[in-house]
């Protein structure tokens, strides 16, 4: 019996696209889909929904969540010591927001998305960066901007809220520079 429940266990956890552990190879978008196959086939899936590449939704969950499923921000602490919650609701692969996250829902009718399923987690992105396409006018192939209105949101984005924040910038350059890594790197391995 304890075999067949400890077998149990890993065929639960396989069907979720690998566990709670990110990818080893995090710098290799081809060693990344090779290790985990679920992921690059779920962004493949949302490549041909939305219209977002595979390799800009890489470089997005790379910088938000380094491909952990059930990443959160850091807790905040009063008087360096007493945890008073966490920085914000981001949870999951893409550090989608509660209001965000429900708003996704309702729009798809993915009632029984979750922030953990890389599946769940890259249609949100595509769904997110396809409305930034059609509101802002960001091109889905443009890493640089459509993370900063990922980050700020389309009100800040619109408001050039990410302009006074040169940490925010530079993180956007990386998202931009990683996205390009991966495309050349899928482009070189047939990805």
């Amino acid at each position: 019996m304890k075999k067949f429940l400890m077998l149990a266990v890993l065929v639960a956890v396989a069907s979720c696209g690998g566990g709670g552990k990110a990818p080893r190879n995090l710098d290799n978008a081809c060693l990344l889909a090779r290790e985990k196959p679920a992921y690059f086939k779920a962004m493949r899936r949302a490549e041909k929904r939305w219209g977002v590449p595979v390799h800009v939704q890489m470089a997005t969950i790379h910088q938000e969540s380094k491909f952990i499923p059930n990443a959160r921000t850091p807790h905040r602490y009063a008087l360096g010591v007493i945890p008073i919650g966490r920085q914000s609701s981001a949870y999951g692969f893409s550090q989608a927001l509660d209001s965000t996250w429900e708003d996704y829902k309702r729009d798809t009718n993915s009632w029984g998305a979750k922030r953990t399923r890389i599946t769940d987690a890259t249609d949100f992105m595509g769904w997110y960066m396809d409305g930034s396409a059609d509101r802002l006018g960001i091109s889905k192939w443009n890493a640089r901007e459509q993370y900063l209105a990922y980050h700020e949101g389309r009100s800040g984005y619109a408001k050039g809220s990410y302009n006074d924040k040169g940490w925010l910038l530079a993180v956007a350059d990386k998202v931009a520079a990683r996205a390009e890594m991966y495309r050349s790197q899928l482009n070189s391995c047939g990805g």
